[in-house]
């Protein structure tokens, strides 16, 4: 069962961030396509998805949040990514402010990952 949610966990950050790519790319080219119903929909199915496989992982294995700090820093820039995310796609006044905030989002993205990956409050920063 580990396994399983663990892979499943793992697909859905795959999509998560590269469909946030592409929804990215298509603002920064000011594309309808970030109009179109599923594209405002779908994120959210995966990310619930995501969200319920890593509750599911860290009950099955006793790691929570504000108890292990490598997983504490994962939720604080979840947190970020979700907010500059928020920001860089749909809030955002200008175009640059909606820029600055896609970059700070991936940036977050992959640090968070680099966080999971060694299970280190300071991931790749680490080494």
């Amino acid at each position: 069962m580990y396994m399983a949610l663990k892979h499943s966990h793992m697909l859905f950050v795959v999509i998560s961030g590269l469909f946030f790519l592409v929804r990215g790319s298509w603002m920064l080219m000011d594309s309808p396509m970030l109009q179109k119903v599923w594209v405002k929909v779908l994120p959210h199915v995966n990310d619930t998805l995501l969200l319920v496989c890593g509750i599911g992982l860290a009950v099955m294995t006793q790691q929570y949040p504000f108890v292990h700090a490598w997983l504490t820093v994962k939720v604080l820039l979840l947190v970020a990514y979700i907010v500059l995310g928020t920001v860089a796609l749909k809030r955002g006044k200008t175009k640059q402010i909606r820029v600055i905030a896609f970059f700070a989002a991936l940036a977050c993205f992959l640090f968070m990952l680099s966080v999971a990956r060694t299970h280190d409050p300071l991931g790749f920063l680490s080494y």
